[in-house]
């Protein structure tokens, strides 16, 4: 995003910072909550991308990370549970100039508004969703989410949980959108790097951000953010660069035909022997979402941070922007019962 003019503030004489696109407001969440650092790493990156503070819009569902919009200096609106997706669509096909974000949580957009995300993944709308997986249900104290592992003990299921988890990944491309990613709220830069790529993808955008709930599923992701462990546990996918991971960068993943196979360089592979990743190969970014919880793949793979699919295809807005402009031109302004006659007409005498 270098070549972005200059942002300014609305008076049209200063750049825009950070601080400009935080509120007076109390940040009300738990202390240590992942939260705070997806909030801190938004209101870094919007200055960025030029775009009038006017222009951008926060719509939130409910849950925990829905307080959202309250802590942006942005135009905004907690809605309602499940249909911030709905409301934003909406939102976008009417003023399709605004930049619009949606933030929402695993069980507010894969349980109740499950329906509503994959309809707007597939209508294609320009605009971001951010999507705080905290495998837990925060807000109202620990149930299950969605995307909970198989059997899951919380205050809902004291025996484990029957239900099979959501991979947001996977549906998101069985829903055929045009971009998806996943983060970390404990990786400030690569998170800021994702919410850049996001903004800058003309269609919709899933940004996947693995973020720790400190109180009710404390440390679900630790292993992918700890030192310790994140080089060994976590690879970061780059455009046309080999799969590599490790301390060392001496482990990799090598494609056996479609199957994913790891590989060590210390044991006579090479990084050109590697799987070089491809953001615009849909098979490909398919292996790579369920890589790490296929029980058909051997092996105990790296999980996959970055960009996983990114390609074009035409948004709703311009669709029917184009639409608008055709009826306009072929009917006539204003003409309703010439725009509804259809194709079709017979004349009764």
């Amino acid at each position: 995003m270098s070549d972005v003019a200059t942002p300014l503030a609305a008076s049209g004489s200063a750049p825009l910072t950070a601080k400009d696109f935080a509120t007076d407001q109390e940040v009300r969440w738990c202390p240590g909550c992942g939260d705070y650092s997806i909030l801190k790493q938004v209101q870094t990156i919007l200055p960025q991308t030029g775009i009038p503070r006017e222009n951008v819009v926060i719509i939130s569902g409910i849950g925990c990370s829905s307080r959202f919009p309250y802590y942006m200096n942005t135009y905004g609106m907690h809605s309602i549970h499940g249909r911030a997706t709905a409301i934003a669509s909406g939102l976008k096909a009417t003023r399709p100039e605004l930049s619009v974000w949606v933030v929402t949580g695993d069980g507010d957009s894969l349980s109740i508004g499950g329906n509503h995300t994959i309809h707007l993944l597939r209508r294609n709308f320009d605009l971001n969703i951010l999507l705080f997986n905290n495998q837990i249900y925060g807000l109202t104290k620990g149930q299950y989410s969605p995307t909970s592992e198989t059997n899951k003990v919380t205050k809902s299921t004291p025996m484990g949980s029957l239900d099979h988890p959501f991979n947001p990944l996977a549906l998101a491309l069985g829903a055929d959108a045009t971009f998806i990613a996943r983060s970390m709220d404990r990786d400030p830069k690569h998170l800021q790097a994702m919410l850049l790529r996001a903004n800058g993808h003309h269609g919709s955008s899933l940004l996947e951000i693995y973020q720790n709930c400190n109180i009710f599923n404390d440390g679900a992701f630790e292993i992918f953010t700890e030192k310790g462990t994140k080089q060994e546990e976590a690879i970061f996918l780059e455009q046309g660069q080999p799969l590599l991971y490790g301390a060392n960068k001496d482990k990799g993943v090598k494609l056996d035909g479609y199957k994913p196979t790891l590989v060590s360089l210390t044991e006579g592979f090479s990084a050109d022997d590697l799987w070089k990743h491809d953001e615009k190969d849909f098979f490909k970014a398919q292996i790579l979402t369920r890589m790490f919880d296929n029980p058909e793949v051997e092996g105990h793979f790296p999980r996959p941070f970055g960009v996983f699919y990114a390609a074009e295809r035409p948004t709703y807005e311009d669709q029917m922007r184009l639409q608008l402009e055709e009826a306009i031109a072929t009917k006539g302004a204003g003409n309703l019962d010439k725009l509804l006659e259809g194709k079709e007409t017979w004349i009764i005498e």
